[in-house]
Parts: C-alpha cells; sequence; structure tokens
C-alpha cells in the first residue's frame, strides 16, 4: 500500500468523509416520497451503469466471469447487505441511534485488517483513536436519545450490525480480489452487481408495487440525483481507490466523520442547532482519525527498515552462494 499522503488520496479522503457526510440529508429528502430500497437500487444501478460505460468507452476490457463473481460477491456484501441493512433498519431505528451502530466499522475493519497483517495492527494509537471516535459518536447522539423512553428496535439494531458488519467483509474482500486494471470498470461491476440484487429485494417486498408516481416530489429526484452523482459515482469511485492503496482502518475513520458532517450540514443547511455537545464530538471525531491515521503510519514506518533489510540481504546470500560454489 502506498505510505505516502499524496494529492490523490488526500481528495480520495476528502471524498468519502465529506461526501458521504453529506448523503444523511441526501438520504432523508430522496425517501420522503420514494421507498428506501428503490433508492438505493436505483442510485446503484444508474452510477454503476455510467462508470462501467464511461470505462469501456475509454477501451478497457470487460471483467472475466471470475471478476464478475468476485464483483457480484463484493456487490451483495456492499450494497445489499450494507446500504440495503441500513435503509431497511432507519425505518425502525432512529438515525441518531442508527449512526452509533454505523460508528463500529471502523473495529470490524481493523479487525479484518489485522487478519492480514496481524496483531501489530491493534497499537496504541489504533486503541485509543477507535475509543476517541466511539466516545465522540455517544457525545454527538447525546444522551436524551440513547437514554429515551423508546426501546430500541431489536430487529432494527441486529440489521444494523449485520449491515457494518457486511460492508466491512465487502471492503476486505474487494481489496483482495480479482479485479480489472480499470477502476471504472470495477466500481461499475460493483455497483451493478449488489444494485441489481437491491432491486430484486425491493421488488420482492412489494415497494414498486406500492408506489405512486404521482406522490414523488422533485425535491426527492432531486436528491436521488445527488446522491447517484456524488454519494456513487465519486465518493464511492474514491472508496474503491482507496481501500487498494491504504489500510480499512486508517479508511474506515469515515465512519466517524460522516455523522459530525452531517450534523454540521444540517446546522448550516437545515436550521439545526449547533451546541457544545456536537463541537466536543467534532473534537474528539478529528482526535480519533489523527490517532488512527498515525497509528498506522507508525506501523508501517517500523516495518519498513526490515523490509529494506531483508531486500539488501538478499544480494548478499546469492552472492556468498556464488562464492562457495566457485571455491569448490
Amino acid at each position: 500500500m502506498t505510505r505516502r499522503l499524496t494529492p490523490g488520496v488526500v481528495a480520495a479522503f476528502a471524498a468519502i468523509y465529506l461526501i458521504w457526510g453529506s448523503t444523511y440529508l441526501g438520504i432523508k429528502f430522496a425517501i420522503a416520497t420514494l421507498p428506501p430500497l428503490t433508492v438505493v437500487a436505483t442510485r446503484s444501478i444508474t452510477a454503476g451503469a455510467l462508470l462501467y460505460a464511461w470505462g469501456r468507452w475509454r477501451g478497457a476490457g470487460a471483467p472475466s466471469v471470475a471478476q464478475w463473481r468476485a464483483g457480484v460477491i463484493v456487490g451483495a456484501l456492499l450494497f445489499l447487505g450494507g446500504h440495503g441493512g441500513l435503509a431497511w433498519a432507519q425505518q425502525r431505528v432512529p438515525s441518531g441511534v442508527a449512526s452509533l451502530f454505523i460508528a463500529t466499522l471502523p473495529l470490524w475493519m481493523t479487525l479484518m485488517q489485522a487478519q492480514k497483517d496481524g496483531a501489530s495492527v491493534f497499537t496504541p494509537r489504533t486503541l485509543a483513536g477507535l475509543a476517541a471516535g466511539t466516545l465522540g459518536i455517544l457525545v454527538l447522539v447525546g444522551p436524551a436519545v440513547l437514554l429515551g423512553s423508546e426501546p430500541v428496535h431489536l430487529l432494527g439494531a441486529a440489521v444494523l450490525v449485520l449491515a457494518a458488519l457486511s460492508w466491512s467483509v465487502g471492503s476486505a474482500v474487494a481489496q483482495r480480489s480479482p479485479r480489472p486494471a480499470s477502476l471504472s470498470v470495477t466500481t461499475g461491476s460493483y455497483l451493478l452487481s449488489g444494485g441489481s440484487l437491491l432491486l430484486m429485494a425491493g421488488i420482492a417486498s412489494g415497494e414498486l408495487r406500492d408506489l405512486r408516481p404521482d406522490t414523488i416530489s422533485f425535491q426527492s429526484l432531486a436528491a436521488l440525483g445527488y446522491l447517484i452523482a456524488f454519494g456513487s459515482v465519486v465518493a464511492f469511485g474514491a472508496y474503491s481507490w482507496l481501500i487498494r492503496r491504504r489500510s480499512l482502518a486508517a479508511v474506515s475513520t469515515y465512519a466517524f466523520v460522516n455523522p459530525v458532517v452531517a450534523v454540521f450540514l444540517g446546522w448550516a443547511l437545515g436550521g439545526e442547532s449547533l451546541n457544545a455537545r456536537v463541537v466536543a464530538a467534532a473534537t474528539l471525531v478529528v482526535a480519533a482519525v489523527v490517532l488512527i491515521l498515525s497509528g498506522r503510519a507508525a506501523v508501517e514506518e517500523a516495518e519498513a527498515p526490515t523490509a529494506r533489510a531483508v531486500t539488501s540481504s538478499v544480494p548478499q546470500t546469492v552472492s556468498a552462494s556464488l562464492s562457495k560454489r566457485k571455491c569448490a
């Protein structure tokens, strides 16, 4: 993975931090008059078709059978399990509480990273970052929501946990699975596969049967357009590129940042209040991101001398072996 913080990496992090943070508001507007699974399916299929067509138009080859198979698996985990589960659960669980479950993504992804890189992933900084981020989301949601009189819908809560886990597993699979050389074709295959599965789920649940076109508002359609263009084409494209260049633990920090961005946008665009509790939560989340990113960078920096030593010892070993043969 690329260790250096290049402009491309910074731009990709900015996309998943800021754009995906804004999609909370976009989803709220979209599902006001559109069914949730249909919204997510339409978003994924349209964005996937655009990206796939763009990649093929630029000369990229079609995915092989093995690559399509991997694309279906990744699409099912990310979109049917991840986005679909979240959309379904948010009809039963308040968005603030739902954000707590989604904020478990960094923990799940760090565990996935540990399977690949070993226990070195759990540095003191990373663990402190996970704790600070979780505390930040708890502060952001607030005790009124957490300790309210309404009990949390148990099935909805279980689906949210599974949705976060499904997205984490899908990200790990995408990081290691066979894929086309073209990022557009790869991302498009994921979105098309997941969107098709979501559409089938929406049809099976009766969403299309109950849909009334005359009740759909322009605001919902505009929000859907934003989710397609920015939430999927731009931000998910950046995410697909980023998970192959940075650790899952580092990329997963977006799950801490997104709710904070959503709250600030609600204040700036939706007339919602911004108080000391929100500022404190934002401070904790920023600290969490810095700790997790710097913790992973420290591990990579520590591993680099060892890797260089191993690499430099290879020519010496070969040279010694040749010398022995000559003496013989």
